[in-house]
């Protein structure tokens, strides 16, 4: 008796109120917002009453990213049982963040004490840095989704240059090896890694550039003055996010060779420093065999540009000797999670041990070519060369153990 006077009461009191939007439960939703701290948190806020107290409110929410299943996570809100609630969650980038241009669909759910239930329409939170004006340009739309860059400093023909860039590298992707955009891909270019850094909760002082693999999302800092090596930078992590696209599955990766090496191989020509330690490594039979070359590269500055450097080569051989039929047979393979050495051997009929001799004998028959004199020269030049790599080259790509990518000063 004494909750139907109360409901009724409640009734009369909601007329009186025709601003507020009554759910059929009995629940009402007067407030819902998300204010965002970027990079550190994002807070979302509800407000809510019932004709009862309102005794739990979650929040629901699906991050967009690649994953194996749709995967609907949970907050619960902050609040004090009543039939008038504030409740509120906090996301707290320090134990889970998300880089710029991340977006998430969230929605609530709330219940009150004679068991309602209310479920919000689902929204939308941009994680967008506003620090920044940022501009935008969009390129080619793949039947997967599109690449848009998103810049704040420098003119548009700046911008246009890397987009440019961007699409010749998609363009030798597809016709190499057959692939390209799968979803949409998002490019954040920063004025300065001092600038980028300020994006991200975690970050070192070498931090140059992420590449977030299962978001599609690149935040990079490339200064006007560095215009040509932000061309190729982009190019290469661009190819890792496409590659990444096309191979996704929860059976297998690829060995760290053959991303690294198609990402290299995508930029262009070899870098002369790359190239000089590779020829070096010939000359000196000093070659890092290609088994060693699935795990992470070395740490030690020298030993990681020869890895570069092979990881060229060989991607190089097999597109040269075999085509890209036989590439895009190895990526999908590798998808449905064969092993490394399986995959091989049903694209090219040779195993890993096997690519390794067949790779190595077509290095030697380089060399052979070579006087005597010319090799000596050559050994003075690499030596010189990969001095001046350590001395001038400004950026390099380290592999994290998450699987992003970040651009690094050089030392």
């Amino acid at each position: 008796m004494i909750k139907r006077i109360a409901l009724v009461a409640w009734a009369v009191l909601w007329l009186l109120s025709p601003s507020l939007v009554v759910a059929e439960s009995g629940i009402t939703v007067t407030a819902s917002d998300v204010d965002v701290d970027f990079p550190s948190r994002a807070v979302f806020t509800v407000e809510a009453e019932s004709y009862v107290d309102v005794v739990d409110v979650r929040l629901c929410y699906r991050v967009d990213r690649m994953n194996y299943a749709e995967v609907v996570s949970e907050g619960w809100a902050d609040f004090t049982p009543a039939n008038r609630i504030e409740a509120n969650w906090v996301w707290d980038m320090t134990n889970a963040s998300l880089p710029p241009g991340a977006e998430v669909t969230y929605w609530w759910v709330i219940e009150d004490d004679d068991g309602n239930r209310v479920e919000t329409s689902p929204k939308t939170m941009h994680f967008d840095d506003s620090r920044f004006s940022w501009h935008n340009l969009t390129g080619t739309v793949y039947e997967g989704g599109g690449m848009t860059l998103f810049w704040y400093a420098g003119g548009d023909s700046f911008a246009r240059a890397l987009l440019d860039a961007c699409e010749a590298g998609l363009a030798k992707l597809s016709q190499e090896i057959g692939a390209y955009p799968e979803k949409p891909i998002k490019i954040y270019v920063y004025a300065s890694t001092t600038d980028l850094r300020g994006a991200m909760v975690f970050s070192q002082e070498w931090t140059g550039g992420v590449a977030f693999m299962d978001f599609g999302i690149i935040a990079i800092g490339i200064p006007s003055s560095e215009l040509e090596w932000g061309r190729k930078a982009l190019v290469h992590e661009l190819t890792h996010l496409v590659v990444r696209q096309a191979t996704f599955g929860p059976y297998g990766q690829l060995p760290l060779w053959l991303d690294e090496g198609l990402a290299t191989y995508n930029e262009g020509e070899l870098d002369p420093a790359l190239r000089s330690s590779l020829d070096k490594a010939i000359l000196e039979g000093t070659l890092i065999s290609v088994r060693s070359l699935c795990s992470p590269f070395s740490a030690y500055p020298e030993k990681a540009r020869l890895s570069y450097a092979e990881s060229h080569s060989l991607v190089e051989y097999l597109l040269d000797s075999y085509g890209q039929d036989k590439m895009l047979d190895v990526l999908t393979s590798l998808k449905l999670g064969n092993t490394y050495d399986e995959a091989l051997t049903a694209a090219y009929g040779f195993d890993i041990d096997g690519l390794d001799a067949r790779w190595r004998a077509t290095l030697t028959r380089e060399e052979r070519q070579f006087h005597p004199a010319l090799i000596a020269a050559l050994a003075a030049l690499a030596t010189g060369l990969a001095i001046w790599g350590a001395l001038t080259l400004k950026k390099r790509t380290k592999r994290r153990s998450s699987g992003t990518l970040i651009v690094q000063d050089k030392p």
